[in-house]
């Protein structure tokens, strides 16, 4: 009982925030693409371990780009807003099948409510996401579907957690259509042109130190779109943070656009 009364005011304590963050924060700087929100600046997120820091690992720094109202990120915005106005895929009346990997909340929802494909989510732990109406049990090393089975697959913020990131990636392009799109971002160093890992890193404290995440196995450097392209795909690198300015996105974070 006493948990929960103090559970409780927890609760309501974060909300009393919240809604006073909501509040004093509006402005017209910014427009978040999932709630419509405007706001003068954007809310602190990311990791403050050091390694990322030295080694400026874009989207996983500490950094301005949360959405104050409905708590989205500036990786999450980027897809979103690319898949709305680059690749128009809530505009057309074509029905596509697409395969989100350990689907974020708000992406997923936005999709689901906002267009008629054929979604699938897919993770180890399925269980884990009540707001997915259709998810599967998928291992990124053998997915569960026969070749060229999506003409979209999201892969946000993921290769990062698995070891052999190199044949996970190879299972992506199989299963992806020939003209069909993959969008496969990572955390990125800017300053390190080759990607750091180390596989006698195995504990999840060393991990924190080495990689800046518990569960992260590497920071990929900037020959990310190499190991891409090594494992088949057509790469395309680009940055919309400043066509879409007005959906804070991050400015070094680039769109890794894979296609087979």
């Amino acid at each position: 009982m006493i948990r929960q009364i103090a559970r409780q005011m927890i609760l309501t304590v974060r909300r009393g925030k919240n809604y006073f963050d909501v509040i004093a924060n509006r402005g017209d700087r910014f427009e978040c693409p999932f709630c419509g929100y405007r706001s003068n600046r954007l809310s602190i997120v990311g990791s403050g371990q050091q390694v990322l820091i030295d080694k400026d690992v874009v989207g996983a720094k500490i950094r301005e780009g949360g959405c104050f109202k409905c708590g989205s990120k500036d990786r999450h915005r980027l897809v979103l807003v690319y898949l709305k106005y680059k690749l128009g895929i809530f505009s057309s009346d074509a029905i596509i099948r697409i395969l989100h990997m350990a689907p974020e909340k708000s992406l997923s929802k936005y999709i689901q409510n906002n267009s008629s494909h054929e979604y699938i989510g897919g993770d180890l732990v399925p269980e884990r996401y009540s707001y997915v109406k259709n998810m599967v049990k998928v291992d990124l090393l053998e997915i569960p579907y026969e070749n060229d089975s999506f003409d979209l697959i999201i892969c946000n913020h993921l290769l990062e957690h698995i070891s052999q990131d190199d044949l996970a990636m190879q299972e992506i392009r199989r299963v992806l259509k020939p003209g069909g799109t993959a969008i496969l971002q990572v955390p990125i160093s800017l300053n390190s042109e080759t990607t750091y890992e180390d596989g006698t890193i195995t504990s999840p404290q060393d991990r924190l130190v080495a990689f800046g995440q518990s569960d992260h196995v590497r920071i990929y450097g900037r020959d990310y779109p190499d190991r891409l392209r090594k494992a088949g795909f057509e790469v395309n690198v680009q940055n919309i943070s400043k066509e879409f300015a007005r959906f804070g996105l991050n400015a070094n974070e680039d769109l890794f656009v894979a296609t087979k």
